[in-house]
């Protein structure tokens, strides 16, 4: 059964202590009871702080052991005020607005952390779009000197693939390609989309492959000019997508991290329907818990700003 606070109050007095984190944590993490990772022993005793000694082998286990707030300096009540405070922000918040809501001491710590976090937004094996999907490519950046459209140079290609459902948005995903070529644009339809599916695209030749792949593929656009008149909802999407990076972001979004961006517009974009922000603060709990640890080191560095 999904537990999760519904307001703020509730979240303030639920988790108000190191222990309560501790043993929320524990639920999500051993659902079924407790389980020795060293020896599968489902006995514990209970130490201080969070720590686990198998009733057989005497293995201590940390319950943050093994999620994403593995060897982390900070509290967990930090951590549990972070999410909250980045889920229940409708567009989200950047390194400087963390820093500033949980007073903490440097920028790079709340910067590092939702990288960390946009990391848990992709569920580990989540299941792909199906039915009819619409798929298009376009570009992420400012306007850069060099050739336009397919092939452009010096651009980011993203393909934006939509799910419809009775002629309204659905699901989306959003996968970052080399470039607009016939593995690159199936790789990520192939990744994003069920088979058997029916996925709708322009007329670009490099997506003929997809029936060949088990997809039912139509063409219900000629027109092959990246960036302009892209399908409806794809269009839609893009343009929401643009102007999230740029409102809430400022447009300083660097190349090495837009894999994060688009994983976070991504979770944000797909329960935007829900109605109580304390399940999306329950689900990246979950997912922070499954995803395993993400070291500072394996969060690249700066790069070119697109």
């Amino acid at each position: 059964m999904e537990d999760y606070p519904k307001t703020l109050l509730e979240f303030e007095q639920r988790f108000a202590t190191e222990e309560a984190c501790f043993e929320y944590l524990f639920k999500l993490r051993w659902p079924e009871g407790f389980r020795c990772s060293h020896c599968g022993y489902r006995r514990a005793w209970t130490r201080k702080g969070g720590v686990y000694r198998c009733a057989r082998c005497h293995f201590e286990t940390h319950v943050t052991a093994g999620t994403i707030f593995q060897d982390t300096k900070k509290p967990l009540r930090l951590w549990f005020r972070a999410i909250w405070y980045l889920t229940t922000q409708k567009y989200g918040t950047n390194a400087l607005g963390l820093q500033r809501i949980l007073g903490l001491g440097n920028y790079r710590t709340a910067w590092t952390w939702l990288h960390k976090l946009r990391r848990a937004m992709v569920r580990p094996g989540r299941d792909r779009l199906s039915g009819i999907i619409q798929a298009d490519e376009i570009y992420i950046g400012g306007e850069k000197p060099g050739k336009r459209g397919r092939g452009a140079t010096g651009k980011t290609l993203v393909v934006v693939m939509v799910e419809v459902k009775e002629g309204k948005i659905g699901r989306i995903r959003l996968r970052r390609v080399p470039d607009a070529s016939g593995p690159s644009l199936e790789g990520a339809v192939k990744e994003g989309v069920e088979p058997g599916s029916t996925v709708e695209t322009d007329g670009w030749a490099n997506y003929e492959g997809l029936s060949r792949l088990g997809y039912r593929h139509e063409v219900i656009r000629k027109e092959v000019a990246i960036g302009e008149n892209v399908l409806p909802k794809v269009n839609r999407v893009v343009s929401l997508l643009k102007r999230w990076l740029l409102g809430t972001y400022q447009g300083g979004v660097h190349l090495s991290h837009l894999d994060y961006y688009l994983d976070e517009f991504t979770f944000r974009f797909n329960r935007r329907t829900s109605r109580s922000r304390g399940k999306l603060f329950y689900r990246l709990v979950e997912q922070a818990v499954a995803l395993g640890p993400v070291h500072s080191h394996d969060i690249h560095g700066r790069s070119e700003i697109l």
